[in-house]
């Protein structure tokens, strides 16, 4: 799935045994997670490690320490493809609709204080070691050329080690395999559409799937009139219209039977009158400043987030400023990727601009990965708070992520973060069904459900109720971890043997059994 000539994940460990306050009960130093900043990270190892339970915030990677930590965080998964919106969902999109087509603004006044309007704020609880990020220079951690790789490997076969044990790698396009073979999944893996029992509907067509669609003539006459409605309607994707084609698609596969509920494309993608008091336009911009719609809107982005982080979380000016603003939500480890099957906008870091009648209203932080949209941070126009975008821009990913489907298979689920049942404002993330949680202890998902019931008895919960079954991916050789030393890749059996100091064993395994082995094996651990 990687592109040709992608470079290996490159991290820094840095633990986790200090407490940090807590963003959900305000404990000072109840937040208990371990971390690492990431240098640069390949899509599919931070696929790999969310499915782990890690979560990144600008380049800090973190994950909770969940027996031990305040506010037990756990992952957070909706099945897109099987999501049907509830009544309140709908009456959101309804109220979009009205506010788009008519001005309207009644009756929706008191409705701007629900909870899900502070949609993905746990981003902001990453306030640990790793804030301050990594002093360590680019050269440092750029690997020597293929020749001086290889003049270590010679040197350690001379002085008698096994080829096993002298495994260096060399830096070369193709040396790192980023994808699993489809047809062998890593035993446990949590992310792949296999482990859903249920085989997942196409997006949009409702519950039942074994029923042909009912084409009557007159559906199919409106359909023809949406069409040509469909044209002049603005829906932006990587700062470029989407073709018609593209457009008819989707609202072919989002058109509901008359005896089956709406779907959220029903919604999003319905016609506008030609008096509509308001243009609403969503663009996908790549988060990167060579990227000229990015670079053109970051003022106005920064600004939007200032005035949301002062108004919502009580910030003051030097809190949020351009420079948190960049490090916070800008700066992202991962690099983009493009892959034949996978969506057309390509792997890696976004901005979902919503733009109203010119004007950047709200900004959704994703990053699309292999499996998943993983829904980063949100933060809108409090003038706006009526309009409830918190839920409207998570059903507008949703939708998204069923879009991307179409293009690449494999891509299925949207994550929504962490779901803390012990802090009862953040319980909203559960309203999005089916969806699943991730077992703190086997990393395996189970349905919300199943694991409501133990969470209210207990706020830290192993979910996996077979009692025998283990973490899969848990680490098994420990020599096998690659190690990038002095811009040179080994593995750490190899620098284990000629590190001069104490030993930093009880570290290096600590980080193997937190991102586990096949990571630890792809990714780079830098050593000083």
């Amino acid at each position: 799935m990687a592109a040709a000539g992608s470079s290996p994940s490159i991290v820094e460990y840095f633990g986790g045994e200090d407490g940090y306050r807590c963003g959900y009960c305000k404990n000072d130093t109840g937040n208990l997670s371990h971390g690492m900043w990431a240098h640069s990270m390949t899509v599919q190892d931070y696929q790999d490690l969310i499915d782990r339970g890690w979560r990144r915030s600008g380049k800090c990677v973190y994950k909770p320490i969940m027996n031990q930590t305040c506010c037990p965080q756990y992952t957070i998964r909706c099945q897109a493809l099987r999501f049907q919106a509830s009544k309140s969902h709908k009456k959101v999109l309804k109220k979009m609709l009205k506010f788009i087509s008519k001005g309207d603004v009644s009756k929706v006044a008191s409705e701007h204080d629900e909870p899900m309007d502070s949609h993905i704020e746990d981003a902001v609880a990453c306030e640990f070691a790793c804030k301050s990020g990594s002093h360590i220079s680019q050269s440092e951690l750029t690997p020597l050329s293929e020749d001086h790789t290889e003049r270590v490997e010679s040197e350690e076969q001379d002085a008698g080690e096994t080829k096993e044990e002298v495994n260096v790698q060399k830096v070369e396009s193709g040396s790192l395999q980023i994808c699993t073979d489809k047809d062998t999944p890593v035993p446990g893996e949590p992310s792949r559409s296999t482990k859903i029992v249920h085989a997942p509907p196409k997006p949009g067509k409702g519950a039942d799937l074994s029923k042909p669609p009912c084409r009557k003539a007159k559906d199919i006459r409106k359909e023809r009139k949406l069409q040509k409605l469909l044209q002049n309607q603005m829906c932006t994707l990587g700062g470029s219209q989407l073709q018609t084609e593209d457009q008819v698609f989707l609202l072919q596969n989002s058109k509901s039977k008359t005896n089956q509920p709406k779907t959220i494309e029903d919604f999003v993608f319905v016609s506008l009158p030609d008096d509509a008091q308001h243009k609403l336009e969503v663009r996908l911009v790549p988060v990167s400043f060579e990227d000229p719609q990015f670079k053109s809107s970051f003022n106005q982005s920064a600004a939007l987030f200032a005035k949301y982080q002062m108004a919502i979380h009580k910030d003051t000016p030097s809190d949020c400023g351009e420079n948190e603003f960049t490090r916070f939500l800008c700066d992202s480890p991962l690099e983009a990727e493009n892959a034949p099957n996978g969506p057309e906008c390509g792997y890696g870091s976004f901005h979902q601009q919503y733009w109203l009648d010119g004007k950047i209203i709200a900004v959704g932080v994703i990053d699309i990965l292999p499996y998943c949209v993983s829904s980063v941070y949100l933060y809108y126009d409090p003038d706006y708070s009526f309009l409830s975008l918190g839920v409207y821009s998570a059903l507008r990913e949703i939708a998204f992520t069923r879009q991307l489907h179409e293009k690449a298979p494999d891509l299925c689920f949207y994550y929504m973060g962490f779901y803390i049942h012990s802090c009862p404002k953040m319980r909203y993330k559960g309203q999005y069904r089916p969806s699943d949680l991730l077992c703190p202890e086997t990393y395996v998902w189970t349905p919300i459900e199943q694991c409501l019931p133990l969470l209210e008895h207990s706020k830290y919960c192993r979910f996996n109720k077979d009692m025998k079954a283990v973490d899969e991916g848990r680490v098994k050789e420990l020599g096998r971890v690659r190690v990038l030393h002095k811009r040179t890749i080994m593995p750490y059996s190899v620098y284990k043997k000629g590190r001069k100091g104490p030993s930093d064993e009880a570290s290096v395994q600590q980080y193997a059994s937190l991102v586990g082995q096949t990571c630890s094996e792809r990714m780079l651990l830098f050593r000083s």
